[in-house]
């Protein structure tokens, strides 16, 4: 008799929003996960390490998603870990979540992965360092994923309508970009049966929009009046926030649909939220 085969082992580093969305669906078929936070927790059916603190084992890893921030002194997991695993020699697949923020201010042109990484803010520099430092492993089965804003169920505007908090700043001409998790979670699961080492993918829907047209509609949704526009500049906001503001770009995804073979499941934000309130409705 031939034994089974041991199972495919993901580990994340970093066990966010993003990282227990692709877990659960992982799990489901059979894998082993790993996760890591920087303070203790539990989830079922994951083996939990606190990080830094823990020892993280590498033995048996197949699969690695990163999405811990770096910082102005780099990426700490690939301070950490980055020798080890270039030369693990059951890794099948690395996913580096990074940001659509390394493309910089476009003034609203639109960007896609053959352009140029030219960021503008602190945080899009971090993460384009961080990307030129894994990819600086040769034979890294590495991926990169620049995301754009992430939304989903217990991450949408909803709660802030409903406590009267949400506030639609408007700026001339400003665009964002946007992505539902479950789209990140197909995207990635896509990626992990088809990969394709060092490459780069956008990961966003097809309609870029203004921040204010989201939050109204949200607010039709919930049969609450639209919050009252405020202009960017009398806006008071944290200079995370504002730095978001000051870039404005159109992201490109053909990449995903053409290599990949996605199909979006929200390719705009109406479809999203609507999928969001009622998630969140029935939870």
């Amino acid at each position: 008799m031939t034994s089974d085969p041991a199972p495919k082992t993901l580990l994340c580093l970093g066990y966010g929003y993003c990282a227990q969305a692709l877990s659960r669906k992982l799990r489901a078929k059979g894998w082993r996960v790993i996760g890591t936070s920087r303070q203790a927790f539990t989830s079922e059916g994951v083996l939990c390490r606190v990080w830094p603190g823990d020892e993280i084992s590498l033995d048996g890893v197949t699969h690695i998603l990163h999405s811990i921030g770096p910082n102005a002194q780099g990426d700490p997991a690939f301070d950490a870990f980055g020798s080890q695993i270039a030369q693990l020699p059951s890794l099948q697949w690395m996913g580096y979540l990074s940001t659509t923020a390394v493309y910089g201010h476009r003034d609203g042109a639109w960007v896609c992965e053959k352009d140029t990484v030219a960021p503008t803010s602190t945080r899009g520099a971090w993460r384009a360092e961080a990307e030129a430092a894994w990819q600086s492993y040769e034979n890294l089965p590495l991926h990169i994923f620049r995301l754009a804003g992430i939304y989903g169920p217990g991450r949408g505007p909803f709660s802030k309508l409903k406590a009267g908090k949400a506030r639609r700043i408007v700026k001339d001409g400003q665009v964002f970009s946007r992505i539902h998790v479950d789209d990140i979670t197909q995207i990635l699961m896509a990626s992990i049966e088809r990969p394709n080492f060092g490459a780069i993918y956008n990961v966003c829907d097809d309609f870029p929009a203004p921040p204010q047209d989201v939050l109204g509609y949200a607010a039709e949704l919930l049969n609450l009046p639209a919050p009252t526009e405020i202009p960017f500049e009398d806006a008071p906001m944290t200079p995370m926030a504002r730095s978001f503001y000051e870039e404005n770009k159109r992201v490109r995804n053909d990449r995903i649909k053409t290599e990949l073979g996605v199909e979006l499941l929200y390719p705009e934000y109406r479809a999203g939220l609507r999928a969001v309130r009622d998630a969140e409705e029935n939870s």
